[in-house]
This record gives structure tokens, C-alpha cells and sequence, in this order.
């Protein structure tokens, strides 16, 4: 893989960390692994900081994850490109490109949201959690929000007065990252995911956050649709690459 862009600024990585935070970390020279307990990909990849590790550091890494009763998984950012090839050679495949976008919270803030459309609530409620078990966003998910320390919020979002989706927003060093946003299947196409954002740039603004950021699979065209029709900004990338044989 030959990067021609322009590389993610690494401040999005600790951003992410923070406003997804795994349940526990632990360094091993160059690679930091996390306990995810169940939480997604996000908080129990290993990443790598040097962009490179020996063959025995990626071994005794496997060694750990599988004590952690993981799948072999790193996390390859922006541009490291050696530690990819490094991976693949030893028989890891690509899983789920990511792609970052972000874009200043206040051009967001200055439309008028119907009412009864969105609000902020923390903590959940009942019909929240039922949103993102629908889309397959359980506890172990849940967990990873409580965990977030500072300033945090969900989002729910009503339509044709009923619930219609809901989502997840922290903010870390001026930053509001949006995860977890999930629209009911039969509320879809109906505008909520644009209304959802308004109201997370309208809490992020008043928390002081000066940009808005979320993540998406290069597989979700719907969403990434979405987030290119609001002004956001492809700003970043990276891939997961797993070990089929797994834990």
C-alpha cells in the first residue's frame, strides 16, 4: 500500500482512544495492546507507535491477546506502510478500512432543528439501548461509553413521534468524536442522521469543542454519504489486519 495523501494527524488516534476508550492497556516495547472486553474492534486492537516491531514483540504480542481471549488484531495507521506488508507476510488480511471525518463545529450549529426532534440525554434510556441492540451495539459497547471521562452525551432522535435513532458523542482536547450513531431501519431515509449531527454540533459548541469527528467504514456509502452532504472533510484513514486463525 503506497500513501500519497496527506497522513492523519496522530492527534485523531488519541482522540479516539479517549472518547473509546478500551478497558485496560498495556505497552510492550512498541506495541500497545487493549483489553476490549467485547467492545468493537476500536478498543482491542493493538497498534504499534514505531510504525514497526520485531517478529518476537509481534509474537509475544499474540501471546498476550490470546491470554486476553482476543483475535490477533493490530490496528495499521496512516502510512505505516512497513508494518502492513510486516503483518501480511505473516498471514494477517485486511478487515474494515476506516475512514476519518471531520469538520468545524460551528458551521454545523447555525440550523434551526424541528422541535421534538433530537435532544441530549445522559444517561440513556431504555429505548436507546433497544436502537443499538437493533443495529448490534450491546452492553459491551455501553460499557466502552462509561468508561469515557469528561464531557459526553447521547444523542436520541424522534420522527413521526416515534423513536428513530440514536448515538454517542465525547469530546477530548477541543474535539467532539461521534460514535455509535444508529438509525431504525424503517426510520431511515427520512433525515435524522443530518438532525443527529446538528444536535451534536449544537452540544459540542456549547461544551466548547471547536471541531466535530467521526469515524466510518469505507463500506458504509449511506453514512459516509451523509457526513460529505454536511461540509465534513475526509481527514484521516487506517485498516485493521487480523490473523484468520484467531485467538
Amino acid at each position: 500500500m503506497t500513501t500519497t495523501h496527506a497522513l492523519t494527524d496522530p492527534k485523531y488516534y488519541d482522540v479516539t482512544d479517549h472518547t473509546w476508550p478500551a478497558a485496560e492497556t498495556r505497552q510492550l516495547g512498541p506495541v500497545t495492546l487493549r483489553r476490549g472486553d467485547g467492545g468493537g474492534s476500536r478498543v482491542s486492537a493493538a497498534t504499534v507507535i514505531t510504525g514497526h516491531a520485531s517478529e518476537a514483540e509481534i509474537i509475544a504480542a499474540e501471546q498476550i491477546m490470546s491470554e486476553m481471549g482476543q483475535d490477533h488484531l493490530f490496528m495499521i495507521r496512516d502510512g505505516q506502510d512497513a508494518l502492513d506488508a510486516q503483518l501480511a507476510a505473516r498471514g494477517y488480511v485486511i478487515k474494515d478500512p476506516v475512514v476519518l471525518w471531520t469538520c468545524p463545529v460551528e458551521p454545523l450549529c447555525h440550523v434551526e432543528i424541528p422541535p421534538v426532534t433530537s435532544f441530549c440525554v445522559w444517561e440513556p434510556l431504555a429505548i436507546q439501548h433497544e436502537i443499538w441492540a437493533a443495529g448490534g451495539i450491546g452492553p459491551e459497547r455501553f460499557a466502552v461509553m462509561q468508561r469515557v471521562e469528561g464531557a459526553k452525551t447521547s444523542l436520541l432522535g424522534r420522527c413521526n413521534d416515534s423513536p428513530a435513532g440514536t448515538g454517542f458523542v465525547a469530546i477530548h482536547d477541543g474535539t467532539a468524536m461521534i460514535h455509535a450513531l444508529e438509525i431504525l431501519s424503517h426510520q431511515r431515509r427520512k433525515g435524522m442522521g443530518v438532525w443527529l449531527m446538528h444536535r451534536a454540533a449544537q452540544w459540542a459548541a456549547d461544551q466548547g469543542a471547536r471541531e466535530l469527528a467521526v469515524l466510518c467504514t469505507e463500506a458504509n456509502a449511506g453514512a459516509n454519504g451523509l457526513y460529505a452532504s454536511l461540509g465534513m472533510l475526509r481527514a484521516g484513514r487506517y485498516h485493521y489486519r487480523h490473523h484468520p486463525k484467531g485467538v
